[in-house]
C-alpha cells in the first residue's frame, strides 16, 4: 500500500518515489521506498490520484534513518505492484521498481508475502531422479554411468547431469543441484544480493579448477550479471534458486561472498575471522580458538556466529549495521593481533606461511572491499564433497572436523537454522 510519496525533482506535479507499507499483526509495517519504474505519464497520474488522500501525519511508524522531510503522507488506500531484488534484514525492499496499480486488490488484503517453498512435486522429482545413496559402493555411485532421466532442476536444464564432480564419493552435477534445492531456503539470506566469486571445476575436483570473480564480458545477457556503477568489472550475483543452479550448470563447486551487499559495496555488514590451522594443530584447539574469538567479541558487546569452513578451519562471523572498510579491517586486525600477542605460541596474525606450523592463523584479511569468504552451505572443491556448515555455538564442541558435513550427510544436520537469529542482530562496531 502507498503510505506516502516524494515529489519528483525532475518535473512538477509528479511522483519521484513511493513510500510503501503492508499489514502485519493488525498494524501497518513500513516496507521501504519504490524509486524507479515510473514513466512521465505514470508519475503524473500517481500524483493526481494521491492528492485526494493526503494526511498530515505518517500512517506508519518509521525507522529513524528512514524519516525523510520530503515525504507527503497519504491514507494507505492505493495498492501498487512492485518488482524488487530482495529484502534487507530489516524487512525493507531492495531496489524496488514500480510495475503498476492493483485496483483489483483491497488495501486491507496487503500483507507480507512469504517466498513460496520449492514445489513438493519438484522436490519429489529431484529425489526420484537423483542417484540413490544406497546404491553407492566403495565410495562410487553405482549408477554413475546411467543417464539421469529428469535433468531439469529449478527451471534449469542440466547438461551432463551424471558428470561426477567428486569421484571419491560419487557425487554428480545432479546431486549437487539437488543438494542446493534442499538448502536454498537456509542459504538464500547469505548469498542473495551479494557480490559472489566462484570456484569452477567443470570436469570435477580432479580436473582443472579456477577462481572466477567477475562475470565474463562475452556474456551480455544473464541473470547472474550485476552492473557495478563504477570503472570496474560487472560482478556475479544470484537472486533466486534458478540462478544458483545456473552456477552449478557452469561447474561452480564453491560459492564465495563479499562482506557487503550489491547496493552498498563501500559498506561492510559482515566481518569474518577465518581460523586457519597450521600443521599439527588439533581440532580441539581450533574449537577453543573459536570460543576465545567469540568471548573477545562479547567483551566488545558484539554477538557472533560460527560455521565450519568445509576445509580445515572455522569461521567466526559478526553481522554489523555497517562500517566503512578501513574501520572494519582496523577492528578485525585489533582482535586478531591481541589474540596473537596474548598467546603467541597458539595464534598468528601474519600471513607468513613459514610461521604457521603448530599455530592457528587468525585470518582477518578477508575484511576488505574485494575479499571474499566461502558462503554458508556452499560446497567445497575438496575430497568428500564437504560443505561449509553453520552451527550453533553449543553444537561446535561436538564436531570432529571442519569437513564433517558433506553433500551426502548434510540433510541429517538440517533440523533447524543455526543462523536464524543473524538477521535480527543490530550492532555497531565499538568506537576505539
Amino acid at each position: 500500500m502507498v503510505a506516502g510519496f516524494s515529489p519528483s525533482t525532475a518535473m512538477p506535479k509528479a511522483v519521484g518515489a513511493l513510500t510503501v507499507a503492508f499489514h502485519e499483526d493488525g498494524k501497518l509495517r513500513y516496507a521501504g521506498r519504490v524509486g524507479t519504474g515510473y514513466s512521465r505519464e505514470t508519475a503524473r497520474d500517481l500524483w493526481r490520484r494521491l492528492q485526494a488522500l493526503r494526511v498530515d501525519r505518517p500512517p506508519v511508524a518509521l525507522p529513524k534513518d528512514e524519516r525523510r522531510k520530503d515525504v507527503i503522507w497519504v491514507k494507505p488506500q492505493l495498492v501498487v505492484e512492485t518488482e524488487f531484488r530482495g529484502v534487507t534484514h530489516d524487512g525493507l525492499l531492495r531496489q524496488a521498481a514500480y510495475k503498476g496499480l492493483r485496483e483489483d486488490k483491497p488495501a486491507r488484503e496487503v500483507v507480507r508475502e512469504a517466498p513460496a517453498p520449492v514445489a513438493a512435486a519438484q522436490r519429489h522429482a529431484v529425489r526420484k531422479s537423483a542417484p540413490a545413496a544406497s546404491n553407492r559402493r566403495n565410495g562410487k555411485s553405482a549408477n554413475r554411468n546411467a543417464k539421469v532421466a529428469n535433468a531439469t532442476i529449478a527451471n534449469v536444464h542440466l547438461t551432463h547431469p551424471d558428470r561426477v564432480y567428486w569421484p571419491d564419493v560419487g557425487v554428480t552435477k545432479h546431486d549437487l543441484a539437488a543438494y542446493y534445492v534442499s538448502v536454498w531456503d537456509l542459504m538464500a539470506p547469505h548469498v542473495v544480493d551479494r557480490p559472489l566469486a566462484i570456484v569452477r571445476a567443470p570436469e570435477g575436483i580432479e580436473g582443472e579448477t579456477f577462481f572466477q570473480k567477475h562475470i565474463a564480458s562475452t556474456i551480455k545477457q544473464s541473470a547472474l550479471r550485476h552492473v557495478v556503477p563504477a570503472k570496474e568489472h560487472d560482478v556475479i550475483a544470484v537472486e533466486k534458486l534458478d540462478d544458483l543452479i545456473e552456477l552449478v550448470q557452469s561447474g561452480a563447486l564453491e560459492v564465495h561472498t563479499r562482506g557487503s551487499t550489491l547496493d552498498r559495496l563501500e559498506v561492510c555488514d559482515r566481518i569474518v575471522f577465518d581460523l586457519d590451522p597450521g600443521e599439527g594443530v588439533s581440532w580441539k584447539a581450533i574449537v577453543a580458538a573459536a570460543a576465545e574469538t567469540r568471548d573477545r567479541l562479547k567483551t566488545e558487546k558484539l554477538t557472533s556466529f560460527v560455521k565450519l569452513s568445509g576445509g580445515k578451519g572455522v569461521h567466526v562471523v559478526v553481522p554489523i549495521d555497517g562500517a566503512d572498510w578501513d574501520t572494519t579491517k582496523a577492528f578485525a586486525a585489533r582482535i586478531a593481533n591481541a589474540m596473537a600477542a596474548d598467546s603467541p605460541k597458539l595464534y598468528l596474525a601474519k600471513m607468513t606461511k613459514a610461521l604457521r606450523k603448530g599455530k592457528i592463523f587468525i585470518d582477518y584479511f578477508r575484511n576488505s572491499r574485494e575479499a571474499t569468504s566461502v558462503a554458508a552451505y556452499s560446497t567445497r572443491a575438496r575430497s568428500g564433497a564437504p560443505v561449509s556448515m553453520p552451527l550453533s555455538w553449543q553444537a561446535l564442541p561436538r564436531t570432529t572436523g571442519a569437513n564433517q558435513f558433506t553433500v551426502l550427510n548434510a540433510k541429517k544436520h538440517l533440523r533447524a537454522d543455526a543462523w536464524a537469529e543473524m538477521g535480527k542482530v543490530r550492532q555497531k562496531l565499538p568506537m576505539k
